[in-house]
């Protein structure tokens, strides 16, 4: 019994964290940090236009030129330096709300305040 209870708060207490990191990026935008400071989307639902979750829009899109899920672009192959997917790039996306730099999308262990693009849409994207 003891263990289920634990198992059912550990399972709350990670939908509730999950539920305050989403809503801590919501509305946030993607800037690369490529010369231009390229425009790559923000993070909102599903049916926003510009949402990197809206695979029929132009920065949620596989095909688009601009889109982070592009695996062929600048800005989605694995070995691009301005691209999340990229585990050694040191210049990965910027998340920017009001602002301000609050984090980094990026497959990169190594930056602090990095976030998956991947662990990001599981939890934020539907």
């Amino acid at each position: 019994m003891k263990k289920i209870i634990v198992i059912t708060l550990t399972l709350i207490s990670v939908q509730a964290i999950a539920n305050d990191l989403c809503k801590f990026v919501d509305g946030a935008t993607i800037i690369a940090q490529d010369e231009q400071n390229t425009y790559l989307g923000k993070l909102s639902n599903v049916f926003d236009s510009e949402s990197i979750f809206n695979v029929f829009g132009s920065y949620g899109s596989e095909f688009s030129a601009n889109s982070i899920w592009n695996e062929s672009g600048s800005f989605g192959g694995k070995f691009s330096s301005y691209s999340p997917f990229n585990q050694l790039s040191s210049t990965p996306p910027m998340i920017i709300k009001s602002g301000e730099i609050i984090g980094y999308l990026s497959a990169n262990d190594a930056i602090s305040a990095a976030v998956s693009p991947n662990f990001l849409k599981n939890l934020c994207g539907n």
